[in-house]
């Protein structure tokens, strides 16, 4: 059963964006900025107090699943 909330083709775009810019983050007021905020309003990242956001573990496993298309890396 599908129970993931649904990504726009916009927010995954970001998603991969903040993925690629790795620890230093993506600055706010760029065009992906309400996506960046929707993104956080799910848990995928969070915006650090310089403003930068920055993928949280949850959008790294958002990103492994829904970009990469891969499994999540089973754990016993």
């Amino acid at each position: 059963m599908w129970n993931e909330p649904y990504l726009e083709t916009c927010c995954r775009s970001a998603l991969n964006r903040l993925k690629a810019a790795g620890p230093v983050g993506r600055p706010p007021g760029l065009k992906d900025g309400p996506c960046l905020v929707r993104l956080e309003g799910m848990g995928f990242c969070t915006c650090r107090p310089d403003g930068r956001f920055e993928l949280t573990a949850a959008g790294l496993a958002r990103h492994r699943s829904e970009i990469l298309k891969l499994a999540e890396p089973v754990t016993a």
